[in-house]
């Protein structure tokens, strides 16, 4: 490894719908990888009708306190959680995150509210550029409600519209709404994420890419966080070091991880 400040901030075990391995299992590929911290945040997309928050939160927050413990001197282990569409349950979740002590919580969009996941959406039935302005608003709904430590994927749907659809999108044309966003995210004093998993697919880059990392820290963005976004324990820690050169050229002397819900800055080294 390049660096030796190496952590992912963004994995999911099998708790999660999508999730493949082990708490145990991803904690022992980090390990390997040579991480000193590990952040576990499965997926919570709060407004899906299948989900039983309790029994999720429940099972995984006792796997996560486990793991924590068994690998105490080893790796830091971060009991975390990615909350999707939090804003359109304001209350479940604000309770939720009361009921249990998460050292660390992602928030993202997945989809638009009474919509499914932007990966199932025929694009041929919507004006893309529709979705994506509804998109950013709720992005800047979350931030304002402010209920997470740092913004997951900012450019999530391009993953689908872009690199899948190869469908032409002018990313510049939302300038003001992801300026407003950043604004938020620095006046709450949250955190960005670069999430790596963008470099092995065909969007070929991180979301979002060096542009937006640069823009957050042009308007006096502090706090990044990185995550590798893996559901399998063979690929916790993939694209990192990437994600780290990204930080360092926009002029990030730190990445950020969270214990308690505060953040800790670990120098770029």
């Amino acid at each position: 490894m390049k660096y030796t400040n190496i952590v992912d901030m963004h994995t999911h075990s099998d708790h999660s719908f999508d999730g493949n391995d082990s708490c145990m299992e991803l904690c022992e590929s980090a390990i390997h990888s040579g991480a000193m911290a590990i952040a576990i945040t499965d997926h919570c997309d709060i407004d899906g009708a299948d989900l039983n928050v309790r029994d999720l939160c429940s099972n995984q927050f006792f796997e996560t306190y486990k793991v924590k413990n068994i690998f105490e001197g080893d790796i830091l282990v971060l009991q975390g959680l990615e909350i999707g569409q939090g804003i359109y349950r304001k209350e479940e979740t604000e309770k939720l995150l009361r009921d249990y002590d998460y050292d660390f919580i992602l928030g993202s969009l997945h989809n638009l509210e009474n919509m499914e996941d932007f990966y199932f959406l025929d694009y041929k039935k919507y004006d893309v550029n529709y979705l994506l302005e509804k998109y950013f608003e709720g992005l800047f709904q979350l931030c304002e409600w402010g209920a997470f430590d740092s913004l997951a994927h900012l450019t999530y749907p391009l993953r689908y519209i872009v690199a899948r659809e190869k469908m032409n999108v002018d990313i510049s044309a939302f300038s003001q709404i992801t300026d407003a966003i950043f604004e938020s995210l620095i006046k709450n004093k949250k955190a960005l994420e670069i999430n790596t998993s963008g470099l092995f697919m065909d969007i070929n880059d991180t979301l979002p890419n060096i542009s937006f990392i640069r823009r957050f820290r042009e308007l006096g963005g502090k706090y990044i966080t990185i995550g590798s976004d893996s559901h399998y324990a063979k690929k916790v820690c993939r694209g990192i070091e990437q994600g780290m050169d990204i930080a360092a050229k926009c002029g990030f002397k730190n990445i950020t991880i969270y214990e308690k819900r505060e953040p800790l800055l670990v120098p770029i080294e």
